[in-house]
């Protein structure tokens, strides 16, 4: 919760993050990039060198650009030590994994445990036993205080969230009120809820465990994936949401849902049954993806809240893998409003050949594709094979 409005000392806990950032560039005179244990960006400090190797290194590049980095920078970081580190580790360059410039990693520890690394462009000129890195790694203390600070919060809110999402309805306006209350101006509307399905942690512990993306109030693990709170400046505006989406889905193959604006937190169970929907749809339907909302779903609006249950008896045997290109063509017939000369250049197969299978559609189903309701049913049938 990098940016919540989350006060510490009084300022605001990303302002002190980059203040400290700064300082250390200025401090060692090169620049300076602060992460948290799952290498997502925090701060970055700028500086000015000659030397554009060092300001324009790939990796830190792409730590700014992309709020992260690919798992094999990741492996090579790792695999100094640098999460047991007590203080600074030279990491040489491994172009093979993309580091063209070594590194000094300076881990930001708090109670023995390391919340994040801050990162100093490397060209071999610094000791280190130089007496300014001993100055930065007080620094790097400062830092890890607050990220522990921060993951404890974050802890909190997550599990408070977690209640609300599954208290019984007499118990919910107290679950809200908890929440409200440890959120503060954080959880002030409009909110969106946010499902990323499936889940699965870039580093220890789970989102609940530790700070997550800028606009993220809270978040918890809750099936079927990760459940997040995303404030917003207006209902309007869902930008912040899709960041925050791009970030917990960086370097995976899970999607996002979002669910429509709430004025305030009073009705999250309904938002995240939304915000679960638009996942699904954006996992079966890849145009919607890989963040889908709520409002956008179209017909998945409805068949995202249909029970889950066996394929509709008449479809069941076109949905046999077997039969899976009939089942494709019958698909694309009925999206594109049963054209055919459409459907057939869609599918890139000759008119006679659409026709032909469409037949086959018929005999497997019984349904008659000249039927609105038969095709009513089909369509959604085959829609909901995705889900």
């Amino acid at each position: 919760m990098y940016d919540n409005d989350r006060e510490a000392g009084g300022t605001d806990m990303r302002e002190n993050y980059q203040e400290l950032i700064d300082e250390v560039s200025a401090l060692l005179g090169t620049p300076a990039t602060l992460e948290g244990r799952d290498f997502g960006l925090i701060a970055f400090g700028a500086h000015r060198n000659e030397d554009e190797r060092m300001v324009m290194d790939p990796v830190r590049t792409r730590s700014i650009l992309q709020r992260g980095s690919p798992a094999a920078v990741r492996e090579w970081f790792e695999s100094f030590g640098i999460t047991r580190a007590r203080g600074p580790v030279r990491i040489p360059p491994e172009p093979a994994a993309g580091v063209v410039m070594g590194r000094i990693c300076l881990p930001a520890r708090h109670g023995g445990v390391v919340y994040g690394y801050i990162w100093l462009l490397d060209d071999g000129a610094v000791d280190l036993h130089d007496p300014r890195l001993a100055a930065a790694m007080g620094t790097a203390d400062r830092v890890g205080a607050l990220l522990a600070g921060e993951t404890r919060s974050a802890a909190r809110a997550g599990e408070l969230l977690g209640a609300v999402l599954r208290a019984a309805p007499v118990r919910r306006a107290a679950a809200v009120e908890e929440l409200a209350d440890a959120l503060g101006p954080a959880g002030a509307g409009p909110v969106v809820m946010m499902a990323v399905s499936p889940w699965s942690p870039a580093g220890p512990g789970d989102a609940a465990d530790r700070p997550g993306p800028p606009a993220v109030a809270a978040s918890c693990p809750q099936s079927p994936g990760l459940a997040a709170l995303v404030r917003l400046r207006s209902p309007e505006v869902l930008d912040p949401a899709r960041a925050a989406a791009g970030d917990l889905l960086r370097s995976s193959r899970a999607t996002a849902g979002l669910s429509a604006p709430r004025p305030d937190l009073e009705d999250l169970p309904g938002a995240w049954q939304e915000a679960v929907g638009a996942a699904r749809a954006a996992a079966a339907e890849h145009s919607l993806g890989p963040v889908a909302r709520w409002e956008e779903l179209g017909p998945y609006r409805l068949l995202t809240g249909l029970p889950a249950g066996p394929a509709d008896p008449a479809v069941r045997p076109l949905l046999r893998p077997a039969h899976r290109e009939l089942a494709r063509t019958a698909e694309s017939f009925l999206d594109h409003a049963g054209q055919a000369g459409r459907t057939a250049t869609a599918l890139g197969i000759h008119r006679q050949t659409l026709y032909y299978r469409l037949s086959r559609v018929e005999q497997l189903t019984g349904l008659d594709l000249a039927s609105g309701t038969d095709r009513l049913l089909l369509h959604m049938a085959l829609k909901t094979a995705r889900l």
